[in-house]
């Protein structure tokens, strides 16, 4: 009677398929409204209720903020109200009303049994508390109340707040002839409005809206509830139920989750238990759906406060997915509510960063409520977040470089980068870019020094250097002068100079080190980049060109044509070497 029971409230008729309409029965997610005298307006998802539909029932579900759960008096609860409370209690939800239906056909005795029945089953579960409504939508008779209580669990859902990011997760995508792709759902957080951007996930393609509406009428903005979007930029075969479109950044695409598991109420009697370890579910979050492996063992594994359990989720096909959002997994032969849960981490530590899930990261994680406090805690337990590293990493690469007392900037870059990738997971290029940062960040505090291309602590001070050294400098300087240099550790070993000697003149500025074993005198890398800049500003310049103007061989080329790119004195094309942004100008 519930499809009945929407009829006499709102005065639309949520069942739209034709066979629905023929056997009187819900067989896919319906949609109703009902408007207040206010002008607000309260959207209805209605559900199937037969147990073989009960995944177009958490389609339906997945998305609601309160339930209205219909039992009727003249059958009182069913296994399908076990079975859809069960669901229900897993998703978390919490705010509801039940109304017992159809008081015209039981005598006030009657109806009270099974309002005490209902009673006693939502006090098992996470709706333990809601109130109760008897009405019969064949006279009237109560729906006035029930009317009362819906406003009243509006404004109490209203007072809440939330995410201010919109969110739809789509339940059905078809195409319209003059308006293109069209996405229904339930929009949740912020407000959309024609000429919007939004990214669809899974795919990695953004669409426009063309046109935005609510209840069947075009509207320019539209805040939370169930929505129609036109959308333009993508194929219709992009977008299916389960796809999310969104704007938030906290959406991502997974195939792995760290969650917060927790037994689902048992209505038969059963115990409540969690899954055991690698049982193979169905997950069901938003209106999306995916077969699921549960990980109740190893580092994830971790008994948390109010009776949740951390554990890891290995899905057979990734899914749009952000933290918070709350799923069911469910058994489907012999059907089972298996446990219910919420995710803490859509993007679970991989590699060394493994390493740092701990029982305190993890209830961190878990108690979490706010963003910013969400967002500390991903960054300590995955020790790097958004090119942010979390503070312990940081520490432990200052003393590193702090304990190398004086040392080249670029050995001690690859130091660091080399031990940063066994502490977290970074690709090379990122953990590069962090150590760059922690370096600037040191010498900013005043815990290293910087001369030149040569990192000291306060306590590698440099000494006064003495004379028979600056001879031997002067000596490697002067060998350097020339624009066929000889190898570097050769003109050293001649010139009697030591690597602190060799350290010395790069951190002054007198020698100019281009490769491990290459260098000219500061003099002579100067005559030499003017002669390049003067010869591409002519025309494009090629090594052959400057090997002949220099008289000089390609090893020496080659690599003062790679020095002069990477400064952007030089840019490379497909015809030669031409001035680059930082070139010097000259004018006249």
């Amino acid at each position: 009677g519930k499809t009945r029971l929407l009829r006499a409230l709102t005065g639309i008729d949520a069942d739209r398929l034709p066979e629905e309409q023929r056997r009187g029965m819900t067989l896919d997610v319906g949609y109703a409204w009902l408007a207040f005298e206010d002008g607000t307006e309260l959207d209805f998802v209605d559900v199937p209720g037969h147990d073989r539909l009960v995944g177009n029932m958490l389609v339906g579900a997945g998305e609601i903020d309160a339930v209205l759960l219909v039992v009727a008096a003249d059958d009182g609860p069913q296994a399908q109200t076990l079975e859809h409370l069960e669901l229900l209690d897993g998703l978390g939800i919490r705010d509801g009303i039940a109304v017992v239906t159809k008081t015209d056909l039981v005598d006030g005795a009657g109806v009270a049994q099974v309002a005490a029945a209902v009673e006693q089953l939502l006090h098992e579960t996470s709706l333990r508390g809601s109130p109760i409504v008897t009405c019969s939508a064949e006279s009237g008779e109560g729906l006035q109340p029930l009317r009362s209580g819906l406003a009243a669990l509006r404004d109490r859902i209203e007072s809440r707040g939330g995410d201010a990011t919109p969110r739809l997760a789509v339940d059905r995508a078809f195409t319209v002839r003059g308006r293109g792709l069209v996405v229904t759902g339930t929009l949740r957080g912020g407000r959309i409005a024609v000429g919007d951007s939004l990214r669809i996930r899974p795919g990695d393609s953004t669409v426009r809206v063309r046109e935005v509406q609510v209840h069947g009428h075009a509207v320019p903005v539209a805040g939370p509830g169930r929505v129609a979007l036109a959308v333009a930029g993508t194929e219709a075969s992009a977008v299916e139920r389960g796809t999310v479109v969104s704007a938030n950044d906290a959406v991502v695409v997974s195939d792995r989750l760290l969650v917060a598991l927790r037994p689902a109420a048992d209505l038969s009697g059963g115990p409540a238990r969690l899954p055991v370890d690698r049982a193979r579910l169905r997950l069901h979050v938003g209106t999306a759906q995916a077969g699921a492996i549960v990980g109740t063992s190893g580092r994830e594994a971790v008994l948390l406060p109010d009776g949740e359990s951390a554990a890891l989720l290995r899905l057979e096909s990734p899914i749009a997915v952000a933290p918070g959002d709350r799923f069911v997994l469910r058994r489907p032969s012999p059907p089972r509510t298996e446990a219910g849960g919420r995710v803490l981490d859509a993007d679970p530590p991989r590699g060394v960063s493994r390493r740092r899930i701990t029982p305190e990261r993890l209830t961190s994680l878990a108690a979490a409520r706010t963003t910013d406090e969400h967002e500390d805690a991903l960054l300590a337990l995955h020790g790097t977040r958004k090119g942010e590293l979390a503070a312990d990493v940081s520490e432990a690469l200052a003393q590193r470089a702090v304990a190398a007392g004086e040392i080249r900037l670029a050995e001690l870059r690859t130091t660091l980068t080399s031990g940063l990738k066994r502490l977290v997971t970074l690709s090379t290029v990122d953990a590069a870019a962090a150590v760059d940062r922690v370096i600037d960040e040191l010498v900013a505090a005043g815990r290293l020094t910087r001369d030149g291309d040569v990192i000291r602590n306060r306590a590698a001070a440099p000494r006064a250097t003495p004379a028979g050294l600056l001879a031997a400098m002067d000596r490697l300087e002067a060998a350097l002068d020339v624009v066929a240099p000889p190898p570097l550790s050769d003109a050293a070993r001649v010139a009697a100079c030591p690597p602190e000697g060799i350290r010395a003149l790069e951190a002054a500025g007198r020698i100019k080190r281009v490769g491990d074993d290459l260098a000219w005198s500061a003099a002579a890398y100067v005559r030499l980049e003017a002669q390049a800049l003067e010869l591409a500003t002519v025309a494009p310049l090629t090594p052959a060109t400057l090997r002949d103007a220099t008289g000089t061989s390609r090893k020496y080329v080659m690599a003062l044509l790679e020095d002069l790119d990477r400064r952007a004195v030089l840019r490379r094309t497909p015809d030669g070497h031409v001035p680059g942004p930082s070139a010097p100008v000259h004018t006249g």
